[in-house]
């Protein structure tokens, strides 16, 4: 799965879902923010994501400070770390897009 943010443009009203469709196609939901099933499900698979992406962090760190490090790891590491960065840029976008718009007096 890669993210890209041209690809998923975002609509009120709308959340950005943390899975793609057929195609690699973003996928929304329409919520009112009451707690459906699939926004629960979304909430949880963000969570993952981001919980996998510190895994990943660490990952990464330790095959950079591993001098001895072969090129195959750090392809790997850099491979994950991508990865992973493409779905917190993701849950960013999706919780970003639903925050509430302050007005100008705020």
């Amino acid at each position: 799965m890669s993210y890209d943010r041209d690809a998923a443009p975002m609509w009120p009203g709308l959340r950005l879902l943390p899975w793609e469709g057929e195609g690699g196609k973003p996928c929304f939901l329409s919520a009112d923010g009451a707690g459906g099933v699939l926004s629960r499900l979304a909430d949880e698979i963000e969570a993952e994501q981001l919980c996998d992406g510190a895994d990943v962090l660490k990952g990464a760190v330790a095959v950079l400070d591993d001098g001895k490090a072969g090129e195959h790891a750090l392809r790997l590491a850099l491979r994950a770390t991508t990865q992973s960065f493409g779905n917190v840029l993701r849950v960013a976008d999706s919780r970003g897009a639903r925050l509430p718009v302050a007005s100008d007096g705020d």
